[in-house]
């Protein structure tokens, strides 16, 4: 079977990449020979990897969407694949992958935490009205057979938003590698990690990976550390976000800059897991956070916005707890209950890890690619 994968910019730091990276091996082993279709491909690897590298010239975002768009649209129809899966919101494609979500929903979570210019700037901004517009193109249009739905959330959400016959809607949830995230690294990996962060002996790591800080939460993690008043809580950030001055100021401005550490993109995150006593991530809106699943599968709690697809697997006071990143107070005081309660919850969350392994979630994928090849065999 001959897969094409579409991603604008393929980033080997982002969650949906590492899906892709992580199945990969489980895919070709099944017989399934991917392209990948991109504007850059840093990180896609080498060897038997194939790409079609389509980077037309553009100026500004919008441009840089619809003119990938046309291009990656020609890209695949030369290619004679079976089956064409896209990552981004573009009309034509066999299956997309909405590992972003519904742009929509996010759009009316933006507009509520605006003031009012920022609503009208959002009404008015054309590449929103482009994004909203190619998404309803997209899953109007016939030749889309199915739509990879990360979580429940995604599911329903699209159900509710646009004309899709539910059986498209397939949920196939994130996977991850239970022996490249495993709980026996912590012990081979803590302190090293921990004495190259600084971080003290006694003082409680909170860590939050993720770029995309303020989707993310970021600024919601910072106003509930300065809440807890506990000096011995420390947070550690791991992202890239163009922001990120904001943001620390923001610590600053919060009394909290001293305990509170931005260390860039990381490739290999599992010394920063093993390093820290507790994952948060309280995002307002995440078809499914990739980051808080390795988390868990290291047998670290994690703290997770409750409109995220992590929310579907974390149990609450077992293996982590589902917060309102609107609520600092709360928060704070689930990051001081984290404090007495996560050492002790180490195996309930790598439990919560082990019913999403990369094998299945790669068996899943390619049950679904060869019930769309059947039925397209004549």
């Amino acid at each position: 079977m001959r897969l094409a994968l579409v991603r604008q910019r393929y980033n080997p730091y982002g969650g949906a990449e590492r899906i892709v990276e992580r199945a990969l091996p489980a895919l070709e082993r099944a017989g399934v020979e991917v392209t990948l279709i991109a504007r850059s491909a840093a990180g896609w690897g080498g060897g038997a990897r194939r790409v079609l590298t389509v980077d037309p010239f553009y100026i500004g975002n919008l441009w840089r969407d619809a003119s990938f768009a046309r291009a990656a649209r020609k890209a695949w129809s030369a290619g004679g694949f079976d089956l064409v899966q896209s990552h981004e919101r573009i009309p034509g494609c066999t299956v997309y992958r909405a590992g972003d979500g519904v742009h929509r929903s996010w759009l009316a979570i933006r507009r509520g935490l605006a003031g009012p210019v920022g609503r009208i700037g959002l009404a008015l901004n054309p590449y929103h009205r482009y994004v909203c517009e190619a998404e309803r193109a997209m899953f109007a249009d016939p030749r889309l057979r199915a739509v990879i739905c990360n979580s429940n959330m995604v599911r329903e959400e699209i159900a509710a938003a646009f004309d899709v016959a539910r059986e498209k809607l397939h949920v196939i949830y994130n996977g991850v590698d239970l022996q490249h995230f495993h709980p026996r690294m912590r012990a081979s990996l803590r302190e090293p990690a921990r004495a190259a962060l600084g971080v003290g002996e006694r003082e409680f790591l909170f860590l939050f990976v993720g770029s995309g800080f303020a989707r993310k939460g970021l600024d919601a993690a910072l106003a509930a550390l300065a809440r807890t008043g506990r000096e011995e809580f420390a947070l550690a950030i791991a992202g890239r976000d163009r922001h990120e001055r904001r943001f620390a100021r923001l610590a600053g401005e919060l009394g909290v800059a001293r305990r509170v550490r931005f260390l860039g993109g990381r490739e290999d995150v599992r010394p920063l897991y093993a390093a820290a006593d507790c994952f948060i991530l309280p995002t307002r809106y995440d078809p499914f956070p990739n980051t808080a699943l390795e988390a868990l599968a290291m047998g670290l709690p994690a703290i997770v916005g409750a409109r995220s697809g992590a929310a579907e697997i974390v149990a609450p006071g077992r293996s982590g707890w589902i917060c309102d990143p609107a609520d600092a107070q709360g928060l704070a005081a689930l990051m001081a209950r984290a404090a007495r309660e996560a050492p002790g919850m180490q195996a309930a969350a790598r439990a919560s890890a082990e019913n999403y392994g990369m094998d299945r979630m790669a068996s899943e994928l390619v049950s679904l690619y060869a019930a769309l090849a059947a039925r397209s065999t004549p």
